[in-house]
């Protein structure tokens, strides 16, 4: 695939070489950091390999360019995604890309391993605003990026398929960087896995996969979502994107269907998921078909469980969210200002805890929020319901089992839009990378970044890079008696959390796999 995220600049001297496991690989350099793209941690999942778990690469002879990122995965077409994978070359799906600042062998640099979001239906290493360069140039850390199956190749339940292929694919990347990565001056005991959004909820999963044991000390998730499925949830979901075809959800019947028609039949089923609602619940809602199955195996319990029973009480965790969750959300429906007390009495019945068809969760909402509007009882549930508390809950199974878990907000109001969409979903992305103007996220910084956006956007890669290194992001952890969190701002303070009417309503919710829940 050939897209690039800024002109290659080459200092005098050779481009630079490293002997990778499986062999020789050249990259470029670019604004002195080493990088090298496009390089195969598994077998193309295609053919006899398709709906497999992963396959480790095969070795090359000779010296493998590594300048280019790797085609992505087949995916749904929110966002003009599905385009960009058609538009490129090539079933080497399955790729990292890494950014050095040193890459000499035994440089023993922090790992920085990002796992990019999407709703677990889109996303590619290869988009401008993930380029790693900024953060280990200025962070001084090795930063590495990979492209993971999505959409029905990765999740969809498939019978004689292993359920979470694209977790599976995750734990590839993460093995491959463990056995490689001391080649590009990392230490791989040292290593960071760091993602937003549905990269959040993969690193939440991993947390809890015995898969995953041992390949990072520290997990950084930025708005988790607390979509994880049953597997009869799934199965049901799959059994609908696959009728779209004619076929069952099987390996014999999809394992010779071209990529893009299973990602067209997730599309068509994603357009009428309201159809379902009386079947799938809030998710339908939401159109959101797929999420981490909690299958027994490969993810044995939802990751709030498995932090509570202690899984997580060798690893570090820094987690949070935005304040305004929801509003960028509203936006890209239409809705932005347009919510009707009919839809925020929709929203309240439900996506508000306790659904036990009494109004609970409604009466909650209410309460807590008298002087609130429709539009503010829709952003706030919704908020709640997808991000806001499943990462906050988070931190507090890690704290309440032993563990160690530090907390932020991003309050920072993003100046983009006239100032509409607030600390809205994906700003925190430009901020932690450094990349304020390029990529999807720079219509949320405006066209020329502020000299606020840049001094926020260095204090969080300050933060990430200082987790990543000592453990220690510059704040106290959290603990649930005083319940401090940095908060990112013009003026960042630590201070109680402060979205304390949310969490009193939702502190007895435990965030289970979503169930199936009609005939």
């Amino acid at each position: 695939m050939t897209v690039v995220t800024s002109e290659p600049y080459e200092p005098s001297g050779p481009r630079p070489e490293v002997r990778a496991v499986a062999g020789v690989l050249r990259g470029s350099w670019e604004a002195g950091v080493a990088v090298f793209r496009g390089i195969p941690f598994a077998e193309p999942p295609v053919g006899s390999l398709r709906l497999a778990a992963p396959r480790p690469v095969r070795g090359w002879d000779g010296v493998r360019a590594a300048v280019s990122y790797g085609p992505p995965p087949p995916q749904g077409g929110a966002l003009g995604m599905a385009a960009l994978s058609q538009d490129a070359t090539g079933d080497d799906w399955l790729t990292v890309n890494v950014w050095s600042p040193d890459p000499a062998r035994g440089a023993g640099l922090p790992v920085m391993v990002w796992i990019q979001g999407g709703a677990y239906t889109i996303g590619m290493s290869a988009l401008p605003e993930y380029d790693g360069g900024r953060l280990a140039r200025d962070g001084g850390v090795v930063v590495v990026t990979f492209n993971y199956r999505v959409g029905l190749e990765g999740f969809g339940q498939i019978e004689g398929a292993p359920a979470n292929r694209g977790l599976l694919d995750q734990v590839a990347a993460l093995e491959w960087v463990r056995d490689n990565i001391r080649a590009f001056g990392g230490d791989p005991d040292r290593v960071t896995v760091f993602g937003q959004s549905a990269g959040a909820g993969s690193v939440a999963a991993l947390l809890a996969m015995p898969r995953a044991a041992g390949l990072f000390g520290r997990a950084v998730t930025q708005s988790v979502p607390g979509t994880f499925f049953s597997p009869e949830l799934a199965a049901d979901i799959a059994a609908s994107c696959t009728a779209e075809l004619g076929l069952r959800p099987t390996v014999a019947d999809l394992s010779a269907v071209a990529p893009a028609r299973l990602s067209a039949a997730g599309d068509a089923v994603d357009a009428k998921m309201a159809q379902w609602a009386e079947r799938w619940g809030p998710i339908a809602h939401r159109t959101i078909p797929f999420s981490p199955v909690v299958d027994g195996d490969t993810l044995p319990v939802t990751p709030w469980q498995a932090l509570a029973d202690g899984a997580g009480r060798g690893i570090e965790l820094l987690v949070g969210h935005t304040r305004d969750e929801q509003r960028l959300l509203t936006a890209l429906d239409g809705l932005l200002g347009q919510v009707t007390e009919e839809l925020a009495a929709t929203a309240l019945h439900v996506f508000g805890p306790g659904q036990d068809g009494d109004g609970a969760g409604a009466r909650r909402y209410r309460d807590g929020f008298p002087a609130a509007g429709p539009d503010e009882l829709y952003e706030l549930v919704q908020s709640d319901w997808l991000f806001r508390m499943p990462s906050l809950h988070l931190a507090h199974a890690q704290t309440t089992a032993g563990g160690r878990a530090h907390v932020y907000e991003l309050t920072w109001p993003a100046p983009g839009m006239g100032g509409a969409l607030g600390a809205c979903h994906g700003l925190d992305v430009p901020l932690v990378f450094g990349n304020l103007d390029r990529g999807r996220p720079a219509m949320l910084i405006g066209e020329t970044p502020s000299p606020e956006a840049e001094a926020l956007s260095a204090r969080m890669r300050a933060a990430w890079t200082a987790f990543a290194a000592h453990d220690d992001p510059g704040w106290a952890t959290y603990d649930t008696e005083r319940r401090l969190v940095q908060l990112f701002d013009t003026r960042p303070v630590v201070t109680a959390y402060p979205e304390e009417t949310s969490r009193l309503i939702w502190q007895d919710h435990t965030f289970p796999a979503l169930p199936l829940i009609g005939p």
